[in-house]
Order: structure tokens, then sequence, then C-alpha cells
């Protein structure tokens, strides 16, 4: 029989680290490479796993008379790493946690698409656990997303672009209309955008990158594509975009951000280039994280309900489990602009 000792031996480390890998402990930081070679080893050595969650989820079985109590549950992150401390997704997962914890249930794991590359690691999940659903948030890729549909009786979504299964979210192109149109009732007529392409490869069907759009039309505002930045949704991008940006002659005089990390990024750009906000450039995001009023100036922002998507998803996902839904539905749940000091009250022409 195949041995912990036998996986540690063949890739180098310890037993601790192959059993915390194995059995999907998240306690201690483990490098994405290094749980690869550990997944690859147990699969060529033929290694079956005897997860300690299936011990834990027969304990909760002992211990709960609630029927969800027996199902275990996992989410999927879209996200390539820092599950726990990342200022959009953790109240995210602060909800979901919440209402599986009222039904006298919990998570049996969390990761990332970045953690479920290895196509061992996945199947060892649903093998483990034997998942009776999951809650998937923001995009898959197609194949990944497929595959895991095919095995897991239940799914729901948040933010999920997936017509068959129950999917709560926001409506994010009205969100960008609305904070566009408050840099346009600002006066502010030359408006730039920061954002990233979504899972489709072209940010023309970004959903926030539309609405942007759509609100210049109906304004009758200029959409010079000098002002679009790609940054990939990536903090660092966005500072060296906006770097670029203020560089031009004919700059704008107002961004919006698809979201506050791209956007305080982008403020320190021009804050570096002894520009001042909102004076010379006024900045909008979207999420309102929790730093964006701390930052400097305190960035305007369209609130999004992240901690109240997590428990409605959770709520929907046990509710299913009970009582399935005779069809999808898609339930968005209400924005609201946050105005603070990086917008002014008069603008620019």
């Amino acid at each position: 029989m195949v041995r912990l000792k036998d996986i540690a031996e063949k890739v180098g480390v310890s037993i601790s680290t192959v059993s915390r890998v194995i059995n999907h402990d998240d306690s201690r930081r483990i490098s994405e490479e290094t749980k690869q070679k550990i997944w690859q080893a147990a699969k060529s050595l033929n290694y079956h796993a005897t997860s300690t969650a299936n011990s834990k989820a027969r304990t909760r079985t002992r211990n709960h008379s609630t029927p969800v109590s027996t199902h275990a549950i996992g989410c999927i992150l879209s996200l390539p790493d820092n599950k726990y401390n990342h200022p959009y997704f953790s109240p995210i997962i602060q909800g979901i946690e919440a209402k599986l914890l009222e039904a006298g249930a919990s998570l049996a794991f969390l990761h990332t698409q970045a953690e479920l590359k290895s196509p061992v690691l996945f199947e060892s999940l649903l093998q483990s656990y034997q998942l009776s659903g999951i809650i998937c948030v923001e995009g898959m890729k197609p194949a990944l997303y497929k595959w895991l549909k095919e095995r897991v009786p239940n799914i729901v979504g948040i933010d999920l672009a997936d017509p068959t299964v129950p999917v709560i979210s926001y409506d994010r192109m009205n969100a960008a209309r609305v904070a566009v149109g408050h840099l346009i009732q600002n006066g502010h007529r030359r408006i730039g955008f920061i954002g990233g392409k979504g899972l489709l490869g072209q940010l023309e069907r970004e959903k926030r990158y539309r609405g942007y759009r759509i609100a210049l039309e109906e304004a009758g505002c200029e959409l010079n594509p000098n002002w679009v930045v790609d940054a990939e949704w990536d903090a660092d991008r966005s500072y060296d975009g906006m770097k670029q940006l203020v560089k031009l002659e004919d700059r704008p005089t107002a961004m919006f951000c698809a979201s506050d990390m791209m956007a305080i990024a982008a403020m320190r750009a021009v804050a570096e280039e002894g520009m001042s906000i909102p004076s010379d450039i006024a900045f909008i995001g979207v999420d309102d994280i929790e730093f964006a009023k701390y930052s400097s100036p305190p960035l305007s922002s369209i609130h999004i309900p992240k901690y109240e998507m997590g428990y409605a998803a959770a709520k929907a996902l046990l509710d299913g489990l009970t009582a399935p839904y005779p069809t999808p539905f898609r339930m968005l749940l209400p924005f609201e602009l946050v105005v603070r000091e990086s917008t002014n009250s008069q603008g620019a022409s």
C-alpha cells in the first residue's frame, strides 16, 4: 500500500506537507508548484486518498439532525491567489460561510481556479468529498466548468454567465452607466476607462466597459481609444497604464475604473506625477472595497453587496439541495453610488 511517506520521498518534501495537500488543508501556504508535484506523484504511485474531510463530514452527520449537514459543499473562486485576504472576494466568502453555518453546514473546500489546474487534484476533490454542490464565484474556463457540471449535481453561481444554473449577481452594465453618469453630471466630457477583458477575451463584450461606452454615447461624449487601458484586472498594469495616459497632451479629465483596486493604483500614478485628484483628474471605481474610504483622496465607488451575494448564493444552494428549483433563475441585487472626494462637484470640460 502506498503511504504518504512514499509520496514525500518522491517529491522531496515533508510528510506533513503531503498530508496537507492530500487532505486539502490550507492552514499553511504551500506553493502551487509543490502542490502539482505532490498530486502528480500521488497519481503515478496510484495513491488513493482517505481524506480527513470525509471523517469530518461523517462527524457532522452524527452531530446534526439537519439534512443539509450531510452534504459536502465546495466553493471555487475566479482568482489566481490570495483567496483569504482579497478585498472583493473575502466578503463574499464570509457571506457564504455565514449562511452555511446557520444551516449547520460548512465548506468542504475553498479553492481558486489556479489551484485546480491539475486534473488530478480536481478529480481527487470530487472523489474525496462526494460533493452535493458547488458555489462558483465568477467565471471558469469552459472545459473545466463543463467537466464540473457533469459530476456535481447542484451548482450555484455568483456573477456566473450560465443561464442553466441559479446565479446571484448585480447589473454590471448599469452599475458602470451610473458611475460614468456621475462623472458626466459633474461636468466631465473627456472620460477614460481602466478595466480588463472578460472570459470571452474581448474588451468590447465586458459588461462594465459596455456600460461605460453606452453612458458616453447617451451623453454625446467622445470615446477616445487612447483613453482606454486594458489592465487585465491587474493593479500594477493599471498603475503603468495610467503613467502613460497622463503623459498624453490630450488626456482625460476623469477616469472610470472597473474595480477599486485598479482605481487606487491609477490614482497613485497620478499623484506621483504631481497632479491633483480630483482637480486634474477625477476617479470613480466599482466594488466599494473597505479600503476605498481610506485611499488618498477617498475613492468614489459603486457599492456592490458582496456579503449579501455570498449569503444569497449559499441559501440558493441549500434550498436547491432539499427542493430543487423547477427552472434556473438570475437574482440581481441592488448596487449603490457612494460619492467621496475623488470626484468633484464642479467638474471640468
